[in-house]
């Protein structure tokens, strides 16, 4: 008889020795594009959400986003082609959510993504920079944002407008790649880059160029400590971390 619990000791070991035994890496930071904004890069931006991998990392953020209980209106900082907005409005049922974004390329995709969903009235676009969000203070109940905050050029002025804008005992929830990831998630990259991706995205060096303009856990620690939230947490992963915050009540 095949000893499939032998194998499957030996996948377990394998497994964690790839996500714990590389030491994590420690680059200087690469500051890079403010956002995908030429059509090439648009439409493979739009493609390469649409894979399996993607679809778990979404499956994960909204998992995360449930713990916090969102409701009335969720803002999507950096939305993407909309691919995140549809899971939240299919997983968590009441809540209105605006997609913004810095290109109006990649919000047309997003409206076409989702015009056929049925979401109707419960999901809409604006354009808009982070520095200078689209909405009156205290306008909002919850702000999410993923694989956004390493592209923005001032992230202590974003969280400070992003607080601008919430609610009291509003909240906001923030994914995104970290600099000092494990040696062998940076490799993956790498190799993404140079092999997996669309050449449209080869050519702007993602998602490598992602990681590298990110932050390290340390740093995030320290935007977040200036950002004026009453409580905030950061949720540390292999190549990722979630960064959570609370504004004050009145």
């Amino acid at each position: 008889m095949f000893p499939w619990a032998l194998l499957g000791i030996v996948l377990v070991a394998i497994t964690a020795f790839f996500m714990v035994g590389f030491p994590r890496i420690s680059l200087p930071r690469k500051a890079g594009l403010e956002g995908i904004e030429s059509p090439e890069a648009v439409q493979a931006y739009d493609r390469l959400s649409r894979w399996p991998q993607f679809r778990f990392l979404r499956w994960m953020i909204v998992g995360e986003l449930k713990r916090y209980r969102p409701n009335g209106t969720v803002v999507d900082i950096g939305c993407g082609p909309g691919y995140l907005i549809a899971r939240m409005a299919k997983s968590i049922p009441g809540i209105e959510i605006i997609g913004v974004d810095i290109a109006n390329s990649m919000l047309q995709v997003a409206a076409d993504n989702l015009s056929s969903l049925g979401f109707g009235d419960r999901v809409s676009f604006r354009q808009g920079d982070v520095q200078k969000l689209p909405f009156e203070d205290n306008a909002v109940d919850f702000v999410i944002s993923t694989f956004s905050l390493h592209h923005w050029s001032n992230p202590k002025e974003a969280l400070h407008e992003i607080h601008r804008v919430l609610k009291p005992e509003g909240q906001f929830l923030i994914f995104d790649l970290r600099r000092d990831c494990r040696r062998f998630f940076y490799w993956l990259l790498n190799f993404a880059t140079k092999v997996v991706v669309p050449a449209p995205m080869r050519q702007i060096n993602e998602p490598l160029g992602s990681a590298l303009s990110s932050y390290t856990l340390s740093e995030s620690e320290s935007i977040l400590s200036e950002a004026g939230f009453q409580q905030w947490k950061i949720k540390p992963g292999i190549g990722w971390m979630f960064l959570w915050g609370c504004k004050a009540e009145r």
